[in-house]
Order: C-alpha cells, then structure tokens, then sequence
C-alpha cells in the first residue's frame, strides 16, 4: 500500500506528463460549466447554501481585485481644492495628494477599532457534546426514551409555568436553575450580584439558547438599574449584556463580566 509523499517523490525523479500544463489548463476552463451546471441542477436548502456560497466568494475577490488595483492609486484630496480657496497658476501642479494605501490602512484601522468594541472575554469556548448536555430518562411501561433532562445551569424567566408532565421533553431541574449571577465591571474592577432578565446567545447551540441553558461564554441580560448607570443622552440603562467566564454546574454559582 502506497504511503507517504509517494506522489511528490515521483514527480521529483521522473518529472511530469509532456501534456501536464495542457491538461491542467483543460481542467480550469471546463470547471467553471461543471460549477455552472451543478448550480443549475440543485434545489432547496442545497441551492441556497451554494448560492450563498458562490456569492461571498465573488464578493472577496472583488475586493481583492480593488485592492489590488487601487494599491498605488494616488487620489487628489477633496479638502484642499474649493471654490473659496482657489490657488494661483504656478501651485496648481502641487496638489495635496492621497495614497490609496494610506486610504485603505485606515479604513481597516477604523473597522478593527469598530470590532474591539464588541470583543468579548471569552472568543472562544471548548463544545459540548449533547451526551453531556442531556441525560436519557426513560418513560411509560415500554421504557421509550424520548425525554431529555438537563444537566446544566438554566434560566427559566419569572413567569415560567412547567409543561404536563406527561408532554415535556426537556426536564430542567430546580436544583440547577439560577436568577442572579455575580457580574464583575471590568472598569470598577467591583463585582455585583444582579438578577438575570434572560439568555441572549449560547454559542454551544440555538437550542441551549432557547431552552435557556447557561454554560461557558454565554451571553445572558442582567439588571443594571441599582449601578446607576447612564446613556451618553442622559437616559437610565436598564439591561446590559454579560458573558459568563465560569463553569456554574461545577461552581454552584454564575461568575460574568459586563460586556461595557
């Protein structure tokens, strides 16, 4: 059985087919009718995915395109030329001018400034399995196995009313159910213990979202109202979002820093 970089080893010491570059070339051109014709032939969610697909790869390399085209553009500066402070005949071949590239450090500049705004704590957090996430009750005479009961942290909401017994799906304990949670200002370096209003995004699963489950890096809304906190407009801030840096299942309690 061939192991290793066999191929790559052939390659170096008997060299290519005479009409490698020709058919390698063949094969580019007929890909793009192959693309087009898979494209034409699939439907549904499949046809929506690869269209999704087709359409951001067009769009980055266009802007690769652009980039690559305005590099050493040089731009006259529109604040230097108008009608109020109009130059004499000899300054004229002196313009002020701007470098794309100048032009295009700073636009990513402002756009990594614009995502450090929204960074939260915790980018990235380990995945849990649904094994671990749901534990299998078996129910009625026949011992079918469709319920699930949750085996981590959860919030529920205040007006939350258990569903017949004999039609809930998803168990979640009252052991396991939390209201507050003990959130730290990253700027006052001062915690708080502030009730929780909801679950606004686990990044485990939507599902973990919707049935309000709290592990890792989830994001859940508190109550900011005792803080005292302002808008710049003068306005009281009510909720705000925090990310949860702990696992509570194991802590007993929810540990989170204000996303500010």
């Amino acid at each position: 059985m061939p192991q290793n970089e066999y191929i790559e080893e052939s390659i170096k010491r008997h060299g290519r087919r005479l009409d490698h570059e020709e058919r390698t070339r063949k094969r580019i051109a007929r890909n793009v009718h192959k693309q087009s014709a898979i494209a034409q032939s699939t439907y549904g969610i499949k046809a929506k995915l690869l269209h999704a697909r087709r359409h951001s790869e067009k769009v980055s390399l266009k802007k690769t395109l652009k980039a690559h085209d305005e590099r050493n553009l040089k731009q006259k500066d529109p604040s230097s030329t108008s009608a109020q402070t109009a130059l004499p005949t000899y300054l004229l071949d002196r313009d002020t001018q701007k470098d794309a590239k100048a032009l295009s450090s700073a636009l990513k500049q402002k756009r990594k400034d614009k995502a450090a705004r929204y960074a939260v704590p915790l980018p990235k957090v380990r995945g849990i399995a649904e094994e671990e996430m749901f534990r299998v009750l078996k129910t009625g005479k026949r011992g079918k196995s469709w319920k699930r009961m949750v085996t981590k942290a959860t919030f529920v909401g205040e007006a939350f009313t258990r569903k017949p017994v004999k039609y809930e799906r998803f168990i979640r304990p009252m052991a396991l159910r939390y209201k507050k949670a003990n959130v730290t200002h990253p700027d006052l370096k001062a915690t708080f213990q502030l009730p929780i209003i909801g679950v606004k995004k686990n990044p485990q699963s939507p599902m973990f979202t919707q049935l309000g489950v709290l592990t890792k890096g989830t994001i859940m809304e508190v109550n900011v109202s005792e803080l005292g906190m302002v808008t710049t407009g003068g306005k009281a801030v009510w909720g705000k979002y925090a990310q949860i840096t702990n696992n509570p299942e194991n802590d007993g309690c929810i540990n989170a820093v204000l996303l500010v």
